[in-house]
């Protein structure tokens, strides 16, 4: 036997033994010709971005100012310094170890409590998936334990004393727990016996891109649905948690809880467990039905909701504002309209999808698929007129904190962005399967989500 000194011809391997290891393609995976987000670039960019975003904002709104300053450096270079008494840490043991035993207990629960079974939306495959719906018992219990916890410890909580005092280290664990799981996620995939149902956006062949999109479509565990646990267990209930510490921060501090504190936990708690009540319309939405799980829903899931979205309770429990009567019923009132807006026309989206009589009056376009585009009613004044009103509760989220800061009106900002980008997404996929459909729905419906504005 003659010795071969190259015995992969330039090769790094054999390339025999990754077409052995990697997964039997699937026809269904098309590959992603029009990447979103500007392609690799932009999902690199926001990948980098939004996590240095979010410890700029941690260092800018504590308990030192909001922002701390806005004419040195000093105060945040100090915030930096091991050795200054202002050093915030950015990530600890503790943190990682708090944040595990959280999400591995919403795991437990979510498998072991029993709950409402429906099956998803057809696949591209034919084929409909399971899913378990268990959010209002797992609240109850996440309550009741919250409860008790007071009862036992005197109004103490440790642990909401705990989530304040580590708060930045707890935004950067969620983050690399984020890009942890969705390289694993990323990765995993390529070495199935058969390529499983990959997103129809996250199939470039660019690792950075299909990372952040996500390649598979539905990962799972078993029976354990990874993308709708992540949608409706950690974050959300982390917000709530976060919330809830801010209260028992500012009060354990003034003696107090203003009534714009008070405002920010009852709209944004509620938010949260209401939307238990309607979860299971989650499998219609576009994060289930079209995207995969990667490091865009892994964040934004995990760490960009519950720590970006609390801007307003951590800037009122150090800074607390008192609104009185006249405003806060002004801000209810605001609320309250955005959510008839938001509730409502979901709700009738709902009914008329279900066959429901009371949608029976409603006007509709029919595509030649059969598919079914309300034009009255409220589908008649905006063709998004449920983001319209989502916006203007968010809105109501941050007028609690007054005009002091600009830093806690993030949240509408950074939400308008948001719905005008998935607006248009929403906007490319009925156009591509709707057609002429599409176009006359358009001219019957001319505002994407303010009337005679846009």
């Amino acid at each position: 036997m003659i010795f071969d000194p190259d015995p992969f011809h330039g090769q790094l391997f054999d390339p025999d033994i990754l077409t052995i290891l990697m997964a039997k393609p699937n026809p269904l995976n098309q590959k992603t010709l029009h990447p979103d987000f500007n392609g690799w670039p932009g999902a690199l960019a926001i990948s980098l971005g939004l996590p240095l975003l979010f410890n700029v904002f941690a260092y800018a709104c504590n308990s030192h100012g909001c922002p701390v300053s806005y004419t040195s450096l000093q105060p945040y270079l100090d915030m930096l310094n091991p050795s200054h008494p202002n050093y915030i840490v950015p990530i600890s043991w503790a943190a990682t170890y708090a944040y595990l035993a959280w999400f591995g207990a919403l795991v437990i629960l979510d498998r072991v409590l029993p709950g409402e079974k429906v099956m998803g939306t057809k696949l591209r495959d034919g084929n409909r998936l399971e899913y378990k719906f268990n959010g209002k018992l797992v609240h109850l219990i996440f309550f009741a334990t919250l409860i008790a916890r007071y009862v036992y410890t005197d109004g103490a909580m440790p642990e909401l004393v705990f989530v304040y005092d580590h708060l930045t280290e707890l935004l950067n664990v969620s983050t690399v727990f984020a890009a942890v799981v969705s390289t694993l996620l990323y990765v995993i995939p390529f070495f199935y016996k058969n390529e499983p149902l990959l997103a129809l956006g996250g199939n470039t062949g660019n690792p950075i891109f299909d990372w952040y999109i996500g390649r598979e479509l539905n990962p799972r565990l078993g029976l354990f649905d990874m993308k709708l646990f992540c949608e409706m267990r950690p974050g959300l209930m982390l917000w709530i948690v976060i919330n809830l510490a801010m209260a028992h921060h500012q009060y354990h501090k003034f003696g107090y809880i203003t009534d714009s504190m008070i405002l920010v936990n009852l709209f944004q708690n509620y938010y949260v467990v209401e939307g238990t009540f309607y979860e299971s319309r989650l499998i219609n939405m576009m994060d289930i039905t079209t995207d995969g799980l990667g490091f865009m829903l892994m964040f934004g899931d995990l760490a960009l909701v519950p720590f970006s979205y609390t801007l307003q309770a951590r800037y009122l429990a150090d800074h607390p504002y008192q609104l009185g009567l006249f405003k806060s019923v002004l801000i209810v009132a605001l609320y309250v309209l955005g959510y008839v807006i938001f509730r409502q026309s979901n709700n009738q989206k709902n009914a008329f999808k279900d066959g429901h009589p009371s949608t029976a009056h409603l006007k509709y376009l029919q595509s030649p698929t059969g598919s079914k585009l309300i034009i009255s009613s409220w589908w008649g004044i905006t063709r998004h007129i449920n983001y319209s009103g989502d916006w203007l509760i968010c809105l109501a989220y941050s007028l609690p904190t007054g005009f002091n800061t600009p830093l806690t009106y993030y949240f509408p900002i950074f939400f308008a962005s948001l719905l005008i980008h998935r607006n248009s997404r929403d906007e490319a996929k009925c156009a591509e399967k709707y057609g002429e459909t599409w176009v006359e729905y358009k001219k019957a419906v001319p505002y994407a989500l303010i009337p005679y504005v846009y």
